[in-house]
């Protein structure tokens, strides 16, 4: 799966040829994941588990936290294999894994067929399906800011990579949404949501052959034409920069968790106040299409101004409304939930992840910059978004509705003050020269 050798800088269009590859691939990856996470939230309690509701909504959800928490090994396993033969050799593996897992999940038999080796066996297939995950956001970002490392517009080629949340959401919430609407609820528990796990495969197998028939980033050609890989990247990156790394990981942390809470928790949290399915992933899709314009907006603004700007409105943003949004969600009102979300998600999540990938690739070296991207965003999912939607499930299960949520929303004020301090001790990289 070797590149054709391109080590002088690319044209517009072929920094688009890396970007729409990154993103055909990024975008089969989040529908397979987020789908995965819609699921979780209000199917698989009643087929894996045989528990009360909120206890077996609970499993469910922390199921679909371990493939979150497993995301680091597969950050090591894909950051080695795209820092010593290539970042495109990297994502199409990490593509190939993540549709023979979901296919996998799609075809486990449910708790009344065999008993408690269900679970087991879906365990086992979200763990792979989060180390394929592991791979996709630092390698890819690499790819695509390495490619577009001479312009002046990276961040936006950049936020590329993170056009595919709020598509792969689209896609994800819009397909429940039709399905739900074509057969009843009983069908839909019974076998209608297994359609989506076996659709993923089949575009994940389109996502491969792309990836395929594209060509590697200059940065990297250059660099390997000119010396020798590391032997073992993803442990360099860790020898010469874990502060580097551990503080990166703290501004994505912030925005692990308000994606984790909005589109898995949010969802079985909405259900547990009173809102139909359909309701709640309504409220999704208009939060994922008002993501993808303030995704838009934050990097313009992140290549006008710069990228910590735009990262520190995000924080603060999401800090003065943690509460205010589990509050207006409480109170049951459809479109006071749509505002809910629209600027607890759709605005903090989206403006930015603006800035997001090109921040974080800007802050390593060649040589180890995929190891190093994959390695800090990776880990904030498992302290960020691995474990705040199993907390909030623990605090909801504890305290009931009208009071978790109080709990739930200083939690999420940690995470934003903690992501603040992170980015106000972090140099500004807009400027920064990506060939070193």
């Amino acid at each position: 799966m070797q590149a054709s050798m391109q080590t002088a800088p690319p044209s517009g269009q072929n920094i688009f040829k890396v970007a729409f590859a990154s993103i055909i691939g990024s975008v089969i990856e989040q529908y397979d994941f987020l789908v995965t996470g819609i699921i979780a939230a209000t199917v698989w309690g009643g087929v894996f588990f045989k528990l009360p509701n909120l206890a077996a909504i609970a499993a469910a959800i922390g199921v679909y936290g371990l493939g979150i928490i497993i995301r680091p090994v597969g950050a090591f396993i894909f950051g080695n294999i795209a820092d010593r033969h290539g970042r495109k050799n990297a994502m199409v593996y990490a593509l190939l894994l993540m549709g023979i897992s979901t296919l996998c999940i799609g075809l486990t038999p449910t708790y009344d067929s065999i008993g408690t080796a269900a679970p087991i066996l879906l365990i086992v297939f979200r763990l792979l399906q989060g180390i394929s995950f592991g791979a996709e956001f630092g390698t890819a970002s690499t790819w695509v800011v390495e490619q577009a490392a001479n312009s002046k517009h990276r961040a936006f080629w950049g936020a590329w990579v993170g056009f595919a949340i709020p598509i792969g959401l689209l896609l994800g919430f819009g397909s429940v949404i039709f399905v739900r609407s074509i057969m009843s609820p009983e069908q839909f528990t019974a076998w209608g949501w297994r359609i989506f796990f076996y659709v993923g495969f089949a575009v994940a197998i389109v996502g491969i052959l792309i990836r395929t028939r594209t060509m590697d980033s200059f940065v990297f050609e250059r660099f390997r034409s000119g010396q020798t890989t590391l032997a073992a990247p993803a442990l360099q990156v860790w020898k010469e920069m874990p502060l580097r790394i551990l503080r990166m990981s703290l501004v994505n942390a912030m925005f692990g968790g308000a994606f984790f809470l909005s589109f898995v928790f949010g969802t079985s949290y909405m259900k547990a106040v009173g809102y139909g399915a359909t309701q709640a992933e309504t409220v999704g899709l208009i939060a994922a299409g008002s993501m993808l314009v303030f995704m838009l907006i934050g990097s313009y603004l992140a290549d006008l101004i710069n990228r910590r700007t735009i990262l520190l409105i995000s924080a603060i943003v999401f800090l003065v409304w943690a509460i205010p949004y589990f509050y207006l969600i409480n109170i049951g009102n459809f479109w006071l939930a749509v505002l809910a979300e629209v600027i607890g998600f759709g605005f903090v999540f989206g403006f930015g992840y603006g800035a997001i990938p090109t921040f974080y690739t800007e802050n390593f070296p060649t040589r180890f910059r995929a190891s190093g991207a994959s390695a800090a965003y990776q880990i904030s999912q498992v302290y960020g978004g691995g474990i705040i939607p199993i907390v909030a499930g623990l605090i909801l299960h504890a305290y009931g509705i009208h009071r978790a949520y109080l709990y739930i929303g200083l939690l999420v004020m940690v995470y934003a003050l903690l992501a603040i301090f992170a980015i106000l001790a972090t140099p500004e990289t807009k400027n920064v020269d990506l060939e070193s």
